[in-house]
């Protein structure tokens, strides 16, 4: 008679694609404004603003240059909630991943929202960027996003 295989088996595995990419004029001012506290969007063609800007417009592939301060305060217009974070996450307790579209723009960003549970978090609501206190230049620099007062 066989032995029976076992009821389960796993293998640990982790999947990453660790890179570093230059980031041009356009990523290079957007993040040197993160630096000193600031966002900036590229204003496009039609007239939208893009944040965080791209170094091409979308919809007619001309180069972007003009970039236009946005708020650090805006709409979460899409949510999901992390129950349980990973290594490489901005926390090690559970959060939620937004689009944020910032006062004064046109389409969202992706960034953690620092919110007390995920009943705290909807459609709709209002959040602000916490800033890193000391800021290099970079996304993280934006330490999350947190519901305003009387936002819920």
């Amino acid at each position: 008679m066989a032995a029976s295989p076992p009821a389960e088996f796993t293998a640990p595995h982790v999947l990453e694609y660790p890179y570093r990419r230059s980031v041009g004029p356009v990523m290079g001012r957007f993040f040197a404004g993160l630096r000193e506290g600031r966002i900036l969007g590229a204003r496009a063609g039609d007239g939208r603003v893009l944040v965080p800007p791209p170094e091409f417009d979308p919809g007619t592939s001309a180069p972007l240059g003009d970039l236009v301060p946005v708020a650090d305060a805006g709409v979460v217009v899409s949510w999901a909630w992390v129950h349980a974070p990973k290594r490489m996450h901005p926390f090690d307790r559970p959060f939620g991943w937004a689009l944020v579209r910032l006062d004064g723009a046109d389409t969202p960003m992706l960034h953690a929202v620092d919110a007390p549970g995920e009943s705290a978090l909807r459609t709709g609501m209002r959040v602000r960027a916490r800033w890193r206190a000391e800021r290099v230049g970079e996304m993280r620099d934006i330490e999350a996003f947190v519901p305003e007062e009387g936002s819920r």
